[in-house]
């Protein structure tokens, strides 16, 4: 396990409690290098395009997190 710093477990703290309080009318997609897009769902479902991808238009802020999207 690697050691944290004090800002890090903060940082990981504060994420944790954002995601109790999230809303469900909103989803997040990792862009990897530009970051994470919030997007607004559209009556309760996540609105993609017809090839699975997220559709930009219901992008609503993006948040410059580093991130990778890919799966272990």
């Amino acid at each position: 396990m690697t050691d944290l710093t004090p800002a890090e477990t903060k940082a990981i703290a504060a994420l944790q409690r954002l995601a109790k309080t999230w809303p469900k009318s909103l989803w997040l997609f990792a862009n990897g290098s530009t970051g994470l897009s919030v997007l607004k769902k559209k009556n309760g479902q996540r609105v993609t395009t017809d090839t699975g991808g997220m559709d930009q238009e219901y992008v609503v802020a993006t948040v410059k997190i580093e991130n990778d999207g890919g799966d272990w």
